[in-house]
């Protein structure tokens, strides 16, 4: 079945993402007793606003045309790509981000959410990056990269068990 995002659709969910990264990051920081972790964690959440403006500034530089045309993806992929993603937790809007980390029974349990979570972010912006045209994909290839260093930085934070 052949999915249709505008360019405008999609950098609205990526700012969604971002915000809602913001936001658990902030819960998990305050819910952190670990002074160090606290700290990385707030360091998140102030990367994710930044994000956030990123894909804002991207939206609103998009012309009149580029924000209600159908993203070129003439296999599909990219959209499907996006399509699967729809109902994962960075993308409910019933799902309160923080409420993740008040079912973290553990600080390993926190951790493992928040790689989840920005693991299911990066293949948005893969499809993202895919579906956007050469203007973007610089910015968004970025983000993909610090995401990426979200993973490893939050990895590093694990107890060496799990």
């Amino acid at each position: 079945m052949p999915y249709a995002f505008s360019a405008e659709e999609v950098l609205r969910i990526a700012e969604r993402i971002e915000r809602n990264g913001s936001a658990f990051y902030r819960r998990a920081a305050a819910a952190t007793a670990d002074e160090a972790l606290r700290s990385k964690l707030l360091d998140l959440a102030q990367m994710e606003e930044g994000h956030q403006r990123t894909f804002a500034a991207l939206r609103d530089g998009l012309a009149e045309p580029e924000r209600k045309q159908a993203t070129a993806d003439p296999e599909g992929e990219a959209a499907g790509y996006l399509a699967a993603l729809a109902n994962s937790s960075v993308f409910d809007e019933r799902l309160d981000p923080t409420q993740l980390v008040d079912e973290a029974a553990t600080p390993a349990d926190l951790l493992q959410t928040a790689i989840r979570l920005e693991k299911d972010s990066i293949l948005f912006y893969i499809g993202l990056r895919d579906l956007l045209g050469h203007a973007a994909r610089d910015r968004i290839e970025e983000i993909l990269s610090e995401e990426v260093g979200h993973v490893a930085l939050l990895r590093s934070e694990l107890p060496t068990s799990c």
